[in-house]
């Protein structure tokens, strides 16, 4: 039987699932086989394979009112709400590094998943090393319609994993993870609803009508996920850790007391969650 872990994005959302991981890393609870991370859940949840506890919040504290890190400024400036160069070359190979040494010697598969401009279907990457290549692909998966450039990798043009597969439990499932626990950043009774950024996307991507498509109804099969996540958990196939109310918290955020309490909200929950998945994993 092989583990996974499931980590939703939703930009600063994802500071849920580092103090939940945080948790974990102390506990000694993260030896699972394989882990795929969209968009935030991937920035955030490769941690997860280098163990490197605290790092999430760490450098989201000391760089959150840096107009470099997340800003109007940066969107108007270098064409991302967070800055690509110092969010994906700055901070992981300078300023707060990236233990790549560490990533590599964890036989722990880690995938990330984004979705293709073309065809508006979702690819997924297995990370190998966590230097230039991955960042790429884990830029890619967090880039947001519309606040981010496409990112260019191979022959495909690459936006925000979330958009195809915000919640990629089947995919897991299909690789072999029968045994998952999913990390999601909304809670359990959330409905999404159609994206209200629909006519600027129309607009921006009109090159590209069947991204413009799945964008539509993005709603209608983050819902379905959902449902299947909660099919699988009634079937003691997954577990699920998940905030008990909304987060509240910005897509950017400039307030280190709103990451502090975000990220306080995902340890308290796995504090009280642990032994429920440590029988979880035993069986």
């Amino acid at each position: 039987m092989k583990t996974g872990i499931v980590m939703e994005g939703g930009a600063m959302r994802g500071l849920f699932t580092a103090g939940v991981i945080d948790v974990l890393l102390e506990k000694g609870l993260t030896n699972f086989d394989g882990a795929i991370g969209v968009s935030a859940g991937a920035c955030f949840g490769c941690n997860i394979k280098s163990g490197q506890h605290g790092r999430t919040v760490r450098y989201n504290l000391r760089y959150c009112q840096d107009w470099r890190y997340a800003s109007v400024r940066s969107l108007r400036e270098t064409g991302d709400l967070y800055g690509s160069d110092f969010c994906y070359k700055q901070i992981p190979t300078v300023l707060d590094p990236f233990d790549t040494e560490a990533f590599v010697k964890n036989p722990m598969e880690f995938y990330v998943v984004a979705t293709d401009l073309e065809t508006g279907k979702p690819v997924y990457h297995k990370l190998y090393d966590g230097l230039n290549s991955d960042l790429k692909w884990i830029q890619a998966s967090a880039s947001m319609p519309l606040a981010a450039r496409t990112i260019e990798i191979g022959k495909w043009k690459l936006v925000d994993g979330g958009v195809a597969d915000s919640i990629p439990l089947k995919f897991m499932e299909k690789k072999g993870f029968d045994k998952n626990v999913v990390v999601l950043t909304q809670p359990r009774n959330f409905v999404k609803k159609p994206n209200r950024a629909l006519p600027a996307i129309r607009i921006a991507y009109k090159a590209y009508p069947d991204f413009v498509q799945r964008v539509e109804t993005r709603h209608v099969h983050y819902n379905e996920e959902t449902e299947y996540v909660k099919e699988r958990e009634a079937a003691g196939k997954c577990f699920v850790i998940c905030p008990p109310e909304p987060l509240g918290i910005k897509q950017v955020c400039h307030d280190p007391m709103e990451i502090v309490r975000v990220y306080e909200i995902g340890r308290k929950v796995m504090f009280e969650r642990l032994d429920e998945m440590r029988e979880f994993m035993r069986k």
